[in-house]
């Protein structure tokens, strides 16, 4: 059964760090989130975290979190498994969530844990991206502004998150707005985990090739890459394509009156008519 967005339970998380490498052996030196479901908030977490190792003059010039803050701070294996717990169950947001997801996957490795398989984690800059395209900038500080989300980033884990929550908040507004509320879909556009995004292109590619060798003329809806704009288009599917690690329905949109290429993320639903 497809569910509502607003019937999920989502957590937004951010990091403060030693640096920029967790390959390299930087670590996380604090990190919060914010549990909630629709408008509400369920709960708070946050925590500094003694990285048992010197921070950058890079990083500390940014969160300002100094060593001496950080020394009678609980270690990662301390706060790590409640930091799963915390999660247990929810969706799992940042801004830039490749980065905040290459820290913690490390500091889990550490202490011998790992993030549940079924863990599904979403992107809020990649929201941002698709559903404003052509903004100047996409930092997180110049996004909040450009939604009239009038709060200073501090740079501190904690603060950091609720201003992830607010421009969250605000581009699911938009996505409401174009009538896209179902975790199914929000999950396969903004989605990062590339087990999950592959068995649903796969779904929809397997599904729209017995289409084109049916010859049949399918009715999509689609969120567009070019204008965020969501559009239902008649299109007699011609073609699937592969191209720098994305799929594309090609097929001749019978409104446009000509052949025009899909990806096949943004198709939203489509059915034979």
């Amino acid at each position: 059964m497809n569910r509502n967005i607003e019937e999920i339970e989502f957590t937004i998380f951010d990091t403060e760090t030693t640096g920029l490498d967790p390959a390299g052996g930087d670590r996380i030196v604090e990190i919060a989130g914010i549990r909630f479901k629709g408008q509400e908030k369920i709960a708070t977490f946050q925590s500094l975290i003694n990285p048992k190792r010197p921070i950058s003059p890079a990083a500390f010039a940014v969160n300002k979190i100094s060593e001496e803050m950080l020394r009678d701070a609980p270690g990662a294996e301390e706060v790590m498994p409640n930091f799963l717990e915390f999660i247990k169950d929810s969706c799992v947001c940042s801004y830039n969530a490749g980065f905040d997801m290459a820290f913690l996957n490390n500091e889990l490795a550490i202490i011998g844990k790992s993030l549940p398989q079924d863990l599904i984690i979403a992107d809020v800059l990649k929201m941002a991206k698709r559903l404003l395209p052509g903004s100047e900038r996409y930092a997180l500080w110049f996004i909040a502004d450009s939604l009239g989300i009038k709060i200073e980033q501090k740079h501190r884990a904690f603060s950091d998150v609720e201003l992830t929550l607010g421009v969250f908040n605000k581009l699911k507004e938009k996505l409401k707005a174009k009538g896209v509320v179902d975790y199914k879909n929000f999950s396969g556009l903004f989605g990062l985990d590339s087990r999950l995004l592959a068995d649903m292109n796969n779904k929809k590619i397997s599904e729209i090739q017995e289409a084109i060798d049916l010859k049949v003329k399918l009715k999509i809806k689609y969120l567009s890459s070019s204008n965020a704009e969501v559009s239902e288009r008649e299109v007699v599917p011609q073609s699937i394509k592969k191209e720098n690690n994305r799929a594309y329905l090609v097929g001749y949109c019978c409104s446009k009156r000509q052949e025009r290429t899909f990806r096949i993320d943004g198709i939203l639903h489509f059915e034979v008519v």
